[in-house]
């Protein structure tokens, strides 16, 4: 591997090395085949949720259509970063250029801050469902769907175009390894040939306010709507309504729960190997249980699903 000291005139690093898992040649083809299973099982399972609700017009209300959108930004998500990962795993050199690194920086903090945004609207969504029933087809309607969606998508790359313009004004003069597979925010810093302060507390501050506001009103959220769902008589309406909420509360905490392990708990960040652990387990994990806990606990979800697997078998069919 080449490690560049001083690239150009201004004495910055052209490329970064990512050693990302540092093992014999036989581990890392295993862990080349097994991360491409988990990508590929990911974007399918994502996108089979999309076309479900697309092709099911009785899917088409403001609830499945955040769930589509949720699901297109795990696949878009898994995207930023993973692909990268699986050919400098079986690659020699392990590079990414500088330019690479910015934009892999930004685009993986853009969509993690969009999924929380996301799981925000989806958590307003069932409060207006469970909460005020009467009121949810006024409230909740297609356009205020759209602008829900529109201000995820939108709110996600806004937030993190600060620190990623801030970050690109860091300078780097050497040495160029980071410990990670991925450009993430505490590895890069710690190359950062000058002292930093502005940067390292905008990008704190900004992942600490998107983290905790997105969460407490999650969490402020589903503990009104249990409190509304524990006032409902004994029956289905309860048990759907449960399976609905436990559904997306379990895709919170999954999500939720490795962020703050990374992002907030101290000391995480000085155990490079549990670093790599825990955000491999946020930027792969979740995206790949997302879909599963969504279409089995959900009997619309699985109906549109059997129906787009029969459309599909038909067609093959038809083309013998």
């Amino acid at each position: 591997m080449h490690i560049s000291e001083a690239s150009n005139s201004s004495g910055s690093v052209s490329e970064f090395i990512l050693l990302g898992f540092p093992s014999r040649r036989e581990i890392q083809i295993l862990l080349c085949v097994m991360f491409s299973l988990i990508y590929l099982l990911t974007f399918l399972g994502n996108a089979a949720i999309i076309c479900a609700v697309w092709s099911s017009r009785k899917l088409h209300t403001p609830m499945y259509i955040l769930l589509a959108n949720f699901s297109f930004l795990e696949i878009c998500y898994v995207s930023s970063d993973v692909p990268k990962m699986l050919a400098n795993i079986i690659s020699q050199t392990k590079s990414i250029s500088y330019a690479g690194c910015l934009l892999q920086f930004y685009f993986f903090f853009s969509m993690c801050a969009a999924e929380g945004y996301f799981l925000s609207a989806m958590s307003f969504d069932r409060f207006l469902a469970i909460c005020r029933p009467l009121h949810y087809p006024t409230i909740m309607t297609y356009q205020l769907c759209a602008r829900l969606v529109v201000f995820c998508w939108a709110g996600g790359f806004l937030s993190i175009l600060m620190p990623a313009v801030l970050m690109s004004r860091v300078p780097f003069c050497g040495p160029n390894v980071i410990d990670h597979f991925f450009c993430d925010l505490g590895p890069l810093l710690a190359l950062s040939c000058a002292p930093v302060p502005k940067t390292t507390l905008t990008c704190a501050t900004v992942s600490s306010l998107i983290i905790f506001i997105t969460f407490l009103y999650i969490l402020g959220s589903y503990t009104l709507v249990l409190r509304a769902v524990l006032r409902v008589p004994a029956g289905s309406g309860r048990n759907k309504a449960f399976s609905t909420c436990a559904s997306h509360f379990l895709v919170v905490s999954l999500f939720y729960g490795s962020v703050m392990v990374m992002y907030v708990s101290p000391g995480s960040r000085s155990h490079p190997g549990t670093q790599k652990f825990v955000t491999l387990f946020y930027c792969m994990a979740t995206p790949f249980f997302n879909p599963l806990i969504y279409s089995l606990r959900n009997k619309d979800m699985k109906d549109a699903l059997k129906k787009v697997l029969c459309a599909s078998e038909i067609s093959k069919n038809t083309e013998k």
